[in-house]
């Protein structure tokens, strides 16, 4: 069933759309519009809290959550997108993990440019941290926009001299705003989704006239990632962003770090948000969980490996 699968997964995400730039609240609501078809698994719970200088949504198997903490970052091009946008993929992290999750509501450009997202989530991360948990049994996570916030994340946490968390999990992160892979003209067409035109539509407005060429904005081609902890980076090859990923997992495997780099033929975009109507999406998710339930350590695996 997945060849047909993803043709109607592509058929959906090419219906019409108007033409040229389109407005912020015209992208917000758009996104909405179309996430809230997306599968959120049954069996959890979620409220809304506070996290760091943020609200957050809490994500938690109905039945209580095990040891560990998913910190996750929604996509949406650092302009548009929620906790609530991307809680299909908080959802069914969680539901196979048995970890609980914080998805961060940080802020959006362009009312707040860089780097006032990467400022949020490490406030975020402190949180975590301040709160007594043990870096090694939190992991980011995140999906486009929010995936590359996992590594900006990271960075901007060694460079404030604390301790790295234990994973991170990132579902087709933009990771390079200098728009330098081959990708991005080679899938031109061929993604679903994106065009240079509207990533750069979008980049312009978290850049506010920011040079692309710095690590905290291009990672993928510019960051030191030695001493980061072990990465799963799925990525498919419908995307123009395919070359972030590649080069990301090409730089941290030089930097000397443990890096999976999981690449699904023809699926679109996080594809991973399509669970429960395509197995390519659920097959991906269920290979994250077993990533990260391998890294994060909880008291229960800390006895056992002792043992």
């Amino acid at each position: 069933m997945s060849k047909e699968q993803r043709a109607r997964v592509d058929a959906m995400l090419r219906q019409p759309r108007p033409e040229g730039p389109r407005s912020v609240e015209a992208i917000r609501a758009g996104f909405e519009e179309l996430m809230a078809q997306m599968v959120v698994p049954d069996g959890i719970r979620s409220v809304r809290t506070a996290l760091g200088d943020r609200p957050a949504l809490h994500v938690e198997p109905d039945s209580g959550a095990r040891a560990g903490t998913i910190l996750y970052f929604h996509g949406g091009s650092w302009v548009f997108g929620s906790p609530e946008t991307a809680l299909s993929l908080t959802g069914h992290l969680v539901a196979r993990t048995g970890f609980g999750a914080y998805s961060v509501d940080y802020r959006l450009a362009p009312e707040h440019p860089f780097p006032a997202a990467i400022e949020d989530a490490l406030s975020a991360y402190r949180a975590l941290l301040d709160s007594g948990r043990d870096p090694s049994g939190i992991a980011f996570a995140g999906d486009s926009a929010g995936g590359g916030l996992s590594v900006t994340t990271c960075l901007a946490a060694r460079d404030a001299g604390l301790p790295l968390p234990a994973a991170l999990v990132m579902f087709s992160p933009g990771v390079d705003a200098t728009r330098t892979g081959e990708s991005m003209d080679t899938k031109e067409g061929i993604d679903p989704i994106f065009t240079r035109a509207s990533v750069e539509h979008t980049a312009a407005m978290y850049l506010a006239g920011q040079d692309p060429r710095q690590p905290l904005l291009s990672p993928a081609v510019l960051a030191d990632l030695t001493g980061f902890p072990p990465m799963l980076i799925q990525v498919g090859t419908n995307e123009i962003l395919l070359d972030d990923s590649t080069r990301l997992a090409t730089r941290a495997r030089a930097a000397g770090v443990d890096v999976i780099l999981d690449v699904t033929a023809d699926v679109p975009h996080v594809f991973q948000a399509f669970a429960g109507v395509l197995d390519d999406a659920d097959l991906a998710l269920d290979r994250a969980a077993l990533f990260l339930t391998q890294h994060v350590r909880t008291p229960d695996a800390s006895a056992a490996s002792a043992g």
